[in-house]
């Protein structure tokens, strides 16, 4: 799976970038996060509920920083298993670009999937792992905007 994708965030690239690397801001923004501890500057680790179609899970898993380009660009990878539906892993590269008092927020994720989860079939895995990276992004914006409190599970 792949996809590709960008936001504008009414937020200068430092700030944007500052809370992409911020723990609170990163559990509000994360569709169904339930927790999320930084462990250090470039690990973390996570609890996420999600539904891809028929499928509920609760993923426990790890993510880290990698390729630190402050305040332009890193690259997020991850992994997490869900029990019986099975495990997600992925990679997402993030680059910001400053436009006056904004900044354009470009991704690009990889990612693949195992277990009850492979099962469900592409068409499926895919329209949900692009549903989920667009509420995190619209729920990121919302969040360095001030607009939401918590997007929670």
């Amino acid at each position: 799976m792949k996809l590709a994708d960008e936001i504008r965030i009414a937020a200068p690239q430092d700030e944007v970038f500052a809370a992409l690397n911020d723990a609170d801001i990163l559990r509000r923004s994360i569709p169904g996060c339930e927790q999320l501890e930084k462990l250090s500057d470039t690990q973390f680790t996570a609890v996420v509920r999600v539904k891809v179609g028929p499928v509920r899970a609760r993923f426990k898993g790890e993510m880290t920083l990698s390729n630190l380009n402050p305040p332009h660009s890193y690259t997020l990878s991850g992994q997490g298993k869900g029990k019986a539906a099975g495990f997600a892993r992925g990679e997402a590269d993030i680059q910001l670009i400053a436009e006056g008092d904004a900044t354009l927020l470009k991704y690009n994720v990889r990612g693949t999937v195992g277990g009850k989860l492979a099962q469900l079939g592409g068409r499926l895995i895919d329209s949900s792992a692009r549903a989920f990276a667009k509420a995190f992004f619209e729920g990121f914006e919302k969040v360095m905007n001030g607009e939401t409190e918590e997007t929670g599970p």
